[in-house]
C-alpha cells in the first residue's frame, strides 16, 4: 500500500492545542489513521516513547512500571512525547492517565489514542477535566486533501466564499472519495475492488471484534442487521420505530445500539433546528455514515459526503475553540427542508442545501434564508462554475460541492 499522505491539517491542530502543555486525547473511528498520525507527530520530537495496550509487552511493562517512560533515553533536554495507543482498552486508563499526568505535569507531552471511549462522557468520581484536550480524527475529505483551505477568520467572515481554480484536480478527488471513502487503506489502493473487500472485512471485525469485546451488547447478530439497514436511512428522517419492527427488537434497544454505533464511529446524527422557523419539528434525527460509499443511492451518498465534510468542520472548529459550532437541519411538519444550518452559540450563521442535481435554488432553501437572514449555499454535483441568485436584500450561492468544500477551513 502506498504511504500515508501527510496529515498536515491534524499536525497543525497538534500544535496549537499542546501549546498549553495538556495532554490530548485523539479519538477516531477504526483504521482512520490515529496511529500513523500519532507517529508522525512523534518523529517531530527528539525524545519519543510508544506503547501499545494492544502488545502484550507494552502491557506488561506498563502494570509493572506505571511510569516506565520515565526510563526512557533522551537525546536532549526537549520535551518527550509519550504515545498510549489504545489505551482505551485498559479498564482502568482514565484512572491511569490522570495519575500519569498529575506526577509529571508539564514535564512530558502525552497523546492518548483510541477508536471508542476518549470521547465518551467521563464517569463521576473518575474526572479527567482540565487535563487534556480532545482531537477528532476524520477520514480524508476534500477539506483536507484539496488544499485549497480558506483561513478561519476569511471564511467566518464570509462562508460565500469559492474558486473555480484547479477544478478538474479537485473533481476527480471528489469522485474518488464517492467511491473508495476517505478510510486511507482503500483510499490510497485507488481501487473499488480493494475498497469493497476493506469495507466487508471491516464491517466484520468493527462488530464481531471490537463492539463485541468492549460493550455489553449481547444480539451481535440482530446489531449486524442493523448496521447494513442504515445505509437506506441516509438522507431522510431515521424510523426508529421501523427498525425495532423490522428486527423484532425493542424500541430502546435499537436506541441503545445506535448509540453504540456513534460511539464507535460508524454513524453520526444531525438534529433538527427550531429557532425562528415556524412549524419546524423538534424532534427525530438523521444520521449519516463515516463510510459513505456504503450509501447506494447517488443523491444520498452525495449528502453524506456534504454532511460529513461539514461535521468534520464543526468539530474541528470547536476543538480549535473558534467558537460553539453545531450542525443541525430544518424540516417543517409541511416537509420543506434544508439539510443543513451551521449556528455558533446558538445562532444560525449558515445554510447549506445539498442539491446533487438541482442547479435553481430550493423553494425551502429561499424561504429560510428570508426568514433566518444568513448566508445560504447550494451545492450541486457537477457544474462548470458557480452562481449567485438574489434572494430579496441577500443572495444564494450555487456551487460545484467538490469546490466549495475543499476551500473550508
Amino acid at each position: 500500500m502506498p504511504a500515508m499522505l501527510d496529515r498536515l491539517l491534524y499536525r497543525n491542530l497538534w500544535r496549537e492545542l499542546t501549546r498549553e502543555k495538556r495532554m490530548v486525547f485523539l479519538a477516531g473511528a477504526r483504521r482512520v489513521g490515529k496511529t500513523s498520525l500519532g507517529q508522525m507527530i512523534g518523529q517531530s520530537y527528539p525524545n519519543h516513547v510508544y506503547m501499545n495496550w494492544e502488545i502484550p509487552e507494552d502491557r506488561t511493562r506498563m502494570i509493572r512500571k506505571p511510569t516506565f517512560f520515565e526510563e526512557a533515553e533522551r537525546t536532549d533536554e526537549s520535551t518527550p512525547f509519550v504515545m498510549f495507543d489504545e489505551i482505551n482498552r485498559h479498564r482502568g486508563w482514565r484512572r491511569y492517565l490522570k495519575g500519569a499526568y498529575d506526577r509529571v505535569e508539564g514535564d512530558y507531552q502525552f497523546l492518548a489514542v483510541g477508536s471508542s471511549r476518549l470521547d465518551y462522557p467521563q464517569r463521576r468520581g473518575d474526572s479527567l477535566a482540565g487535563r487534556y484536550y480532545l482531537l477528532h480524527l476524520w477520514p480524508f475529505t476534500q477539506a483536507e486533501l484539496g488544499c485549497a483551505n480558506l483561513k478561519p477568520e476569511a471564511f467566518f467572515d464570509n462562508p460565500q466564499l469559492v474558486s473555480m481554480e484547479r477544478h478538474s484536480e479537485l473533481r476527480t478527488l471528489w469522485q474518488t472519495l464517492s467511491e473508495q471513502s476517505g478510510f486511507p487503506e482503500p483510499f490510497l489502493a485507488g481501487r473499488k475492488t480493494s475498497y469493497r473487500r476493506w469495507s466487508a472485512a471491516y464491517a466484520e471485525q468493527l462488530i464481531r471484534e471490537d463492539i463485541r469485546d468492549l460493550t455489553a451488547v449481547k444480539g451481535i447478530a440482530e446489531l449486524e442487521t442493523l448496521y447494513h439497514l442504515l445505509p437506506a436511512q441516509v438522507g431522510r428522517l431515521l424510523s426508529v420505530p421501523g427498525l425495532a419492527q423490522g428486527l423484532q427488537v425493542a424500541y430502546n434497544t435499537i436506541r441503545s445500539w445506535l448509540m453504540t454505533l456513534q460511539r464507535f464511529f460508524v454513524i453520526f446524527s444531525v438534529s433538527p433546528w427550531s429557532r425562528d422557523v415556524p412549524r419546524a419539528i423538534r424532534e427525530g434525527e438523521k444520521i449519516y455514515l463515516w463510510d459513505g460509499p456504503r450509501v447506494r443511492d447517488a443523491e444520498a451518498r452525495f449528502e453524506n459526503m456534504v454532511a460529513l465534510e461539514l461535521c468534520r468542520a464543526v468539530s474541528n472548529w470547536n476543538e480549535m475553540g473558534y467558537g460553539r459550532f453545531s450542525l443541525n437541519f430544518i424540516r417543517t411538519k409541511d416537509q420543506q427542508e434544508v439539510d443543513f444550518v451551521l449556528s455558533d452559540d446558538g445562532r444560525p450563521v449558515l445554510l447549506v442545501d445539498a442539491r446533487a442535481q438541482e442547479h435553481q435554488p430550493s423553494a425551502a432553501l429561499v424561504k429560510f434564508q428570508a426568514a433566518l437572514k444568513v448566508p445560504a449555499v447550494q451545492l450541486v454535483q457537477a457544474a462548470e462554475g458557480y452562481r449567485r441568485v438574489s434572494n430579496e436584500d441577500q443572495s444564494i450561492l450555487i456551487a460545484p460541492a467538490c469546490q466549495y468544500l475543499a476551500g473550508l477551513p
